[in-house]
């Protein structure tokens, strides 16, 4: 996959000025595919010049013109054509797991290690809390299962619940391995890492079932 088929799928549906992509990809799309804004807006006139997406110029009063583009048949077609292909295994690669891979060797290290965890953890849960709040809106007062099963695209939900539960697992990892790290400096029995976390669900009232329970 390349940030040409990022951008093409975040203009299915809708129009959209280069900022509104970049707030797109933040808040969405970045749970798959994270680029920066510069990335974006250079993309942007790639996909016009090859006809994938078609641009055109918004008059607007006492602010800057913008330009708006929308996905082409062409750019459609892009879509369908990656789609067809085979898509390579995900690969990790994560600079503070390789820290972890270091932790017995040295108390000092672990001890920093422990810390830097803890921060990991608090800013995964941060964009899983965010996560949340846009799945909730999506849902309004639906049920996931209602949702997914009338929503005509159900896609942006699916990608944003994969990215919740990515961010979440992540958070919950991050706080037990910090817990544990510091529980063998201290000569404490290691805490057993949760099996799920209970702010895994969408609805505090009416705990939803992951994604993967749906088949």
């Amino acid at each position: 996959m390349t940030l040409r088929h990022a951008v093409l799928v975040a203009l299915l549906g809708t129009e959209a000025a280069g900022y509104q992509l970049v707030k797109a990809f933040d808040v969405s799309v970045a749970n798959f595919w994270a680029s920066s804004p510069q990335q974006i807006y250079a993309e942007l006139p790639k996909l016009e010049a090859r006809g994938l997406i078609a641009g055109r110029e918004v008059v607007q009063t006492n602010r800057p013109n913008k330009r708006v583009y929308t996905l082409t048949k062409a750019g459609r077609d892009e879509i369908s054509n990656f789609i067809a292909t085979a898509s390579k295994p995900s690969i990790i690669r994560d600079d503070l797991v390789v820290k972890v891979f270091t932790t017995g060797d040295d108390a000092r290290d672990d001890a920093q290690i422990a810390s830097e965890l803890d921060q990991r953890a608090t800013e995964c849960q941060a964009r899983a809390d965010l996560f949340t709040q846009i799945l909730r809106s999506m849902l309004g007062d639906r049920t996931e299962l209602e949702y997914l099963q009338n929503e005509q695209r159900i896609g942006p939900y699916l990608t944003c619940r994969r990215g919740q539960l990515f961010e979440q697992d992540n958070a919950r990892y991050s706080r037990w391995t910090a817990e544990a790290i510091r529980a063998r400096l201290r000569g404490q029995t290691i805490p057993g890492i949760p099996l799920s976390d209970p702010r895994s669900s969408i609805s505090e009232a009416t705990p939803l079932p992951n994604v993967t329970s749906h088949g």
